[in-house]
């Protein structure tokens, strides 16, 4: 004799018993409906919270006082830091990248052509300036210049600053792979 196999409702989920069960049988349009309401014993195996082990967070770098001191956590303090470019520096810089620079160069030449401000016309301190970096700059510049060469085209653009907002441009990636002949809508980008 075959028997029909199928799902009890009572078996998995919670039922109502005693005047709640008499109440359900009289007034539910389908008696036999299943509550919905999964029985906890058997659900989930062992269950939440029954472990006895307690979670402790395992313990790194920042968890330790001393070496993860407040001011390096404070981001509201993060002020820029001041950076110091010498003249002998950018010198070498400009004859490494001479022909990346070469807008940098022709700046720099307007910019030492222009004549210095008056002694009483400024602020009454100065810092004194070294007599041989100048003149190393300004070979440099000179020996640079006289190259002419145009450092930038239209495929080769000059770099750009860094910024934290950057456009994101999307890619075409290659498909997923899929039947060549059936409908497939996806566009895949990166």
């Amino acid at each position: 004799m075959a028997t029909k196999l199928a799902a009890d409702h009572t078996l998995y989920h919670v039922s109502p018993k005693g005047f709640w069960k008499k109440l359900h049988e009289t007034v539910a349009l389908n008696p036999n409906i299943s509550t919905g309401l999964p029985l906890p014993a058997v659900n989930r195996n062992p269950q939440p919270g029954s472990r006895p082990e307690k979670y402790s967070t395992p313990a790194t770098k920042a968890s330790d006082p001393a070496q993860n001191p407040y001011w390096k956590r404070d981001v509201r303090r993060s002020y820029p830091q001041l950076s110091v470019v010498t003249q002998s520096g950018l010198s070498k810089l400009l004859i490494q990248h001479s022909p990346a620079f070469a807008c940098v160069i022709r700046l720099l030449i307007c910019l030492l052509s222009v004549a210095p401000p008056a002694e009483g016309a400024g602020a009454s301190t100065s810092i004194p300036a070294t007599t041989e970096a100048p003149s190393e700059l300004a070979k440099t510049i000179q020996t640079l210049a006289s190259k002419g060469t145009k450092p930038f085209s239209a495929s080769n653009l000059p770099p750009q600053p860094p910024s934290a907002f950057t456009r994101w441009v999307p890619e075409r990636t290659p498909d997923a792979p899929h039947d060549p002949h059936a409908y497939f809508p996806m566009i895949l980008v990166k």
